[in-house]
């Protein structure tokens, strides 16, 4: 039996270039930087997902199943140096840009970011940061939050979990075929073939389901392996007339390069739509060399795409976060064309660096040659130390995010500041909740408060907040609606321990009560508003509890949707009446992070009143049945004049639009007077105020 000795070349569209292949193809090393250049500039200047990222994917599994298929053929994978070839290639980059990212992170980077950075770093550097981020995605402010620096970590995460299992998949396979005598290329078509189908499927209805969380699921990315792994098992059989070659060539690069501008790559993916850049890129190798010099080929085997290709790695990883640092110190949310061209220009710059003084090195390094275990031990040597840093870091990061705070601490007064005339911000004191405390500033429930059930095909969370001490309730209240409504628990469950009141919570992330889509293709809100309202009808509850308006933004976007009064009609008629609060505003940046960057009293985080709020409420104008009464609160988000970023000495937001659980606690007791006021109840508190 033979040996698998020689490098490996080429194994990933995103990882390292190899400097010599043993079959080398120009036009894939031209694919591979074509799909880095989309994926750059898609992030850069058009803020959106162009598919190159799934190129990877395809190329990936193209040349290491063919790689690993020539092994078997020759009789013998060698697992171990395959994988410490493996660790040579992905992890100096990787690991020197994660480096770099937390060293940066701790000079420019808002506290209340680090925890989360700090454990993406240990998932980028482990290859799972694209499980932390599907663990992420089924949580609403999660998705909502400040894009992560390490985000781009996920698809090279997969790869890295590909380069475990495939090996051991052919290996299986090469056992098998020899055990019963089969032919190895039409097993692992089959095979292949299976794992396609499967996971395609799988990718299909997990989109429709819950497409974030299938974005980053291992699972749904199978199948663009496998794909790769069947062209490259057949590729040599496929012989195109040069005429066809030529159209499918271009046909490929075209496909390509306006898949991201066509498709909505970030909501759609990887459903069925994600094969339009995994026909592009199976076009382009199908098309081969054509010899022809108005050939795709000819363009892709050009000198500045082929070293283009060979610094794509570096390019992939520096690109995100120099994004994402020029955004945040210069205060944007779009870095312009000037601004794209420098981000481009020094990624193209620390990749060149990387590339030549990083990778090169280690690779063309004896690590691994005199010492069959040398890449392994080179492998634990750079990895615990950043992954000792990394969780250093998370743990200073929880210590700083300690403090004790009383809801009627005069220091601390929060909104009450707005009743008593006490200054916004006094410098004299600190600010609670400290920066680094932010990620938890969000209601949190005991044990036993929240069950789930499916309900006519519709997953329904109900949370019950019962009075303290077993007391018997006075009254029940339904609070339903999206996270703006569920925030409001911090202010509600204090007022339910006083005055002994059960809250109900129906609670659907996105999801507001409505008759009505509210967004584009939200139909699973509609659904849901089928569901819960006549269980709402049912529990006949002393009120329900929702917002009246949504979209508080720069520009007077404020409104109350229609679909909004006809659920209140609907209660109405049966008898509930309804509080419904006026909304906080939205902001395109995070107030709290930018006060620790430009200072807690800068204009620049936050906006003038005049901008975010009509100074008539837009419900005023809507033809609102009369058991339908409305709570006004953007007086305590906003003064006459501003909405920042800080009242009475306490952070109002947690991220770009929900309020922290701490200013929420000082909102509470003016929330149940506006309340008790509107509903014409005259509860009693059990307890002291």
């Amino acid at each position: 039996m033979t040996t698998l000795r020689e490098p490996l070349r080429e194994e990933n569209a995103s990882t390292p270039a190899p400097r010599r292949a043993r079959k080398f193809r120009p036009e894939l090393q031209g694919l591979r930087a074509l799909a880095a250049a989309l994926v750059v500039v898609y992030h850069v200047w058009l803020d959106r997902i162009s598919g190159g990222v799934d190129v990877f994917l395809f190329v990936s599994g193209f040349l290491i199943t063919g790689q690993l298929f020539r092994a078997s053929v020759r009789g013998r994978i060698e697992f171990r140096s395959f994988w410490g070839r493996m660790f040579k290639r992905l992890l100096p980059a990787a690991l020197t840009v994660l480096v770099v990212t937390m060293a940066v992170s701790l000079l420019w980077l808002p506290e209340h970011r680090w925890l989360q950075a700090g454990k993406e770093i240990v998932a980028s550097a482990l290859f799972y940061e694209n499980w932390q981020l599907a663990a992420d995605s089924a949580d609403y402010f999660a998705q909502n939050s400040s894009a992560s620096l390490m985000q781009h970590f996920w698809s090279l995460s997969i790869q890295g979990q590909f380069y475990v299992v495939w090996p051991l998949l052919i290996g299986v396979l090469l056992l098998v075929v020899r055990w019963l005598g089969w032919n190895m290329r039409t097993t692992l078509l089959v095979v292949l073939g299976v794992l396609f189908a499967g996971s395609l499927a799988f990718s299909v209805w997990l989109t429709a389901v819950n497409q974030p969380l299938a974005y980053f699921h291992s699972g749904t990315r199978v199948w663009q392996f496998a794909l790769g792994g069947i062209l490259a098992l057949t590729i040599d059989r496929i012989v195109l007339p040069r005429w066809l070659a030529l159209v499918a060539g271009w046909l490929g690069v075209l496909g390509l390069a306006s898949c991201g501008l066509v498709l909505q790559v970030g909501t759609m993916f990887p459903g069925y739509v994600a094969l339009w850049p995994m026909v592009s890129a199976a076009l382009v190798l199908l098309a081969g060399a054509t010899g022809s010099r108005v050939g795709a080929d000819r363009f892709l085997s050009s000198r500045p795409l082929i070293y283009l290709g060979n610094i794509s790695y570096s390019l992939y990883l520096w690109h995100w976060p120099v994004l994402l640092f020029y955004l945040l110190v210069r205060g944007r949310t779009e870095v312009g064309l000037v601004g794209g061209a420098g981000v481009i220009g020094l990624s193209v710059v620390l990749a060149v660096l990387t590339y030549h003084l990083v990778e090169n090195p280690v690779r063309d390094s004896r690590i691994g040659v005199n010492n069959r275990w040398g890449a392994y031990r080179f492998a634990v040597v750079v990895l615990v130390p950043v992954i000792a840093v990394a969780v250093v870091w998370q743990n200073v990061t929880l210590d700083r995010a300690e403090f004790d705070f009383r809801a009627d601490d005069p220091q601390y007064p929060g909104a009450q500041a707005l009743v008593t005339g006490q200054p916004v911000y006094d410098s004299t004191n600190d600010v609670v909740p400290p920066f680094a405390a932010l990620p938890y500033e969000w209601i949190s429930w005991k044990r036993g408060e929240c069950t789930r059930a499916t309900e006519q095909g519709v997953e329904v969370r109900t949370c019950t907040v019962k009075p303290l001490n077993g007391a018997e309730p006075k009254r029940r209240l339904a609070v339903v609606g999206d996270s703006h409504i569920l925030q409001l628990m911090a202010a509600l469950r204090p007022i339910s321990e006083r005055l002994d009141w059960e809250l109900v919570v129906l609670n659907k992330p996105g999801c507001p009560l409505t008759a009505t889509e509210v967004l584009p293709n939200n139909q699973s809100c509609v659904d849901w508003n089928r569901v819960v309202l006549p269980k709402i009808i049912d529990m006949q509850p002393d009120a329900v509890v929702t917002m009246a308006t949504r979209d508080v933004r720069v520009g007077l976007a404020e409104r109350t949707p229609e679909g909004y009064v006809r659920q209140w009609q609907r209660l109405h008629e049966a008898g509930i009446p309804v509080v419904a609060i006026r909304d906080n505003p939205r902001f395109d940046f995070e107030p709290s992070g930018c006060a620790q960057i430009h200072g807690l009293t800068s204009e620049k985080c936050g906006h003038p009143r005049a901008e975010m709020y009509h100074a008539v409420p837009p419900y005023e104008s809507m033809p609102a049945p009369s058991s339908t009464s409305f709570v006004d609160l953007s007086d305590y988000y906003c003064t006459a004049t501003q909405c920042p970023p800080v009242m009475g000495n306490v952070l109002v937001y947690m991220d770009d639009n929900h309020v922290t659980e701490t200013y929420l606690n000082t909102l509470s007791p003016i929330l149940q007077e506006k309340m008790l006021a509107q509903l014409g109840w005259e509860d009693t508190a059990s307890k002291p105020q």
